[in-house]
């Protein structure tokens, strides 16, 4: 058996509902009853890098980040594939850039989406501290 399972109907049209575990995840090619499958993946690679983040942190000996948001932004190309992605990650918390690079380093090997990007749709990450 697989660690992941998943299964995606599409009855009709360009709208496809996942049932991942107990949730039904509803993606739309045509944005027009949910997100489409790259604002999908840029909203789940940040939702894994946020807590990656916060692992990182605690490595790092910084327990307490308070909030965290990312704003995501991503380029597509004239295939309308991805290529390139940025975060502007927020921090509640006032860490200087050292260990501000230090930590988005140590997210970077725990995240498991970055892990699984290709090169060049690695996020560029920029930490703005001390936000909220």
């Amino acid at each position: 058996m697989s660690d992941i399972e998943t299964t995606t109907v599409c009855e009709d049209g360009y709208a496809c509902t996942s049932q991942v575990g107990d949730f039904d995840l509803q993606i739309d090619a045509t944005d027009e009853t949910g997100p489409n499958p790259n604002a999908a993946l840029v909203a789940t690679y940040a939702s894994c890098f946020i807590p990656a983040f916060r692992v990182g942190g605690s490595q790092r000996g910084e327990d307490d980040l308070g909030e965290l948001q990312i704003d995501a932004s991503a380029d597509l190309d004239d295939e309308d594939d991805l290529a390139s992605i940025a975060f502007d990650l927020h921090v509640e918390a006032d860490l200087d850039d050292d260990t501000a690079a230090e930590i988005v380093e140590r997210a970077e090997g725990i995240c498991h989406v970055h892990s699984a990007l290709k090169e060049e749709l690695l996020a560029d990450v920029t930490v703005h501290s001390d936000a909220f």
